[in-house]
């Protein structure tokens, strides 16, 4: 049987395929369950379970149940209604958890925003999704979201309701003054089918697009995750990436009502809180992106702090270089590192080798495929074959159900059913996949094709190197040649020569060194840590241009 396009009860267009949805119902891969459900019987079971932590406040499970009936009354006084889209703009503070709860038990789409988002992006979310209500941080690293929000007004007819987290305590323009109304939450009959959340790529290939998720798919990526990582009852997590990305919101704000386990939410990272919160919270397991990784490593290093309670550090997000990998047991007594890859679209498709033995594949490959059907399929159209790198498509029941704009959504699937990721990377022998970069991320050198991916992880191996990212620069002859950016040590001299003999060193092709090498302070990067490629292209291209004006006018 094969999918068709249903429109939901928020009027978004969705892949449905009632064959596989039931034989995944019956199977147990959707449990069929939101998460306000699972909050509302651990509740009863265990009033007094710690979900969340954050800045030293702590929230229950009978806490977030009560709070979130208070909110979702005071949303219902207000006329919103199942299928509405509600939005949030906030760091990770333990409201976001009441929003979301509050939104499930409506049964409204959420549709979270980064915090780093300005005006722009805001209005661009917020006027495509026709959100009826947004919750923003009053202030958050010294900017006004409310400032920003009352200037968008006039452009957004259909956003009526704007209210403030930690602003004004109990007013009425803020998220405690309808806490402090105390309405009953009305009983809602939510469908685990239905969308729940409408989420925004980061915009690193291009212009936005809108990825609708159900309870049941996002439910099914987070815990198949945890059981594969060995999250158990008990355990604690540090969640530091935002909670409006992906990652951030189900490992964030949901795993706890889901596996018994506890939460500590950084809203601002910071090595050095990090350590101190892995030890006092007894912290077992964190997930996010190679920055964060980094960091935490080089100032256990320098501190000799082993962080004993540490068990795994799945990573992704961002290019994880081998080396960073194998570099963590000889740093962190007990823990685990090992690089995963997936998508807003399609979450954690690979999760990484957590078990002893597999080192080798853990910092080598972006792990093994759970819980996903995957295939390779070369520019040609063509299955690919061993180690022939190919565009990566995958189905499963993690899946998105597509994106807001049908034509999105139909452009992007076979007619098999396959989500066509737009990432290119090719399968071991072991039958690990390893990504090698974006469609759009292979430069094409005379006709040569390079992964920025590959020249990236080598130039690593340059002692001076603290992060590269490869793009393609214009080039008169060849049409596209390599340019390196780089982050550098502290007082370190990198050259474009230096680089070039190192790469020349690993024994690679000519054509893969760098012809340009462009030291900067930081990369251009997404909230979740992905290097912004789309905009150090355009800073390669119009180098380019300004190198041709130089020389024209000169001569």
């Amino acid at each position: 049987m094969t999918s068709t396009l249903r429109q939901d009860i928020s009027g978004y267009p969705v892949r449905w395929n009632e064959e596989d949805a039931q034989c995944w119902k019956q199977g147990g891969e959707w449990e069929d369950r939101t998460v306000a459900q699972r909050a509302c019987s651990l509740a009863a079971a265990t009033p007094q379970a710690v979900t969340h932590v954050c800045a030293g406040e702590q929230l229950t499970a009978r806490q977030a149940w009560q709070r979130s009936g208070h909110l979702a009354g005071a949303l219902a006084a207000r006329g919103f209604q199942a299928g509405d889209v509600l939005a949030f703009q906030t760091p990770n503070w333990l409201e976001a958890v009441l929003i979301d709860l509050a939104a499930c038990r409506l049964g409204l789409v959420l549709c979270p925003i980064v915090p780093i988002y300005r005006g722009r992006e805001v209005e661009l979310i917020l006027s495509d999704s026709r959100a009826k209500g947004i919750f923003v941080a009053r202030q958050f690293r010294g900017f006004d979201y409310l400032e920003m929000l009352r200037g968008l007004l006039p452009a957004l007819p259909h956003l009526k309701h704007v209210w403030t987290v930690q602003g004004e305590a109990g007013s009425p323009g803020d998220l405690s003054g309808l806490l402090a109304e105390r309405a009953p939450a009305p009983d809602v009959q939510v469908s685990p089918d239905a969308v729940k959340l409408i989420l925004y790529t980061s915009g690193t290939t291009g212009y936005p697009k809108a990825v609708l998720h159900s309870h049941n798919t996002l439910a099914r990526s987070m815990r198949r995750a945890s059981r594969h990582w060995g999250i158990r009852a008990g355990d604690t997590t540090l969640m530091p990436s935002p909670v409006t990305h992906v990652t951030g919101f189900t490992f964030g704000l949901e795993l706890p009502f889901h596996d018994g386990v506890r939460t500590v939410l950084m809203d601002k990272w910071d090595a050095a809180q990090a350590a101190d919160l892995i030890e006092r919270e007894a912290i077992s397991l964190t997930l996010c992106a190679t920055p964060f990784l980094q960091e935490l490593l080089d100032l256990a290093q320098s501190q000799r702090r082993g962080l004993p309670s540490l068990r795994a550090f799945p990573c992704g997000g961002a290019a994880v270089p081998p080396e960073l990998i194998r570099r963590v047991p000889r740093v962190l007594e007990r823990c685990r590192a090992f690089r995963v890859y997936g998508s807003s679209e399609a979450p954690v498709i690979t999760l990484g080798y957590p078990g002893e033995g597999d080192e080798k594949l853990a910092a080598e490959t972006d792990g093994e495929v759970v819980d996903y059907e995957v295939k390779l399929v070369t520019a040609a159209g063509q299955p690919a074959g061993p180690l022939e790198e190919g565009e990566i498509c995958a189905r499963g029941p993690a899946l998105f159900l597509g994106y807001a704009r049908e034509s999105d959504t139909r452009e992007a699937f076979d007619e098999d059913g396959f989500f066509h990721t737009g990432d290119v990377g090719y399968r071991t022998p072991e039958g690990a996949i390893v990504f090698t970069g974006r469609i759009k991320d292979l430069i094409n050198r005379g006709g040569e094709k390079i992964s920025a991916k590959e020249v990236e992880d080598l130039l690593h191996q340059h002692p001076g190197v603290l992060q590269a990212a490869v793009v393609a620069m214009p080039h008169p002859r060849l049409g596209e040649t390599v340019c390196a950016y780089l982050v550098v040590q502290p007082g370190a001299a990198v050259t474009l020569e230096g680089v070039c003999q190192t790469l020349a060193a690993a024994r690679v092709a000519r054509q893969k060194h760098p012809e340009q090498v462009i030291v900067v302070p930081e990369f251009p990067k997404t909230a979740s840590g992905k290097v912004k490629k789309d905009l150090l292209r355009q800073d390669a291209t119009a180098r380019y241009a300004a190198s041709l004006a130089t020389t024209t006018t000169s001569a």
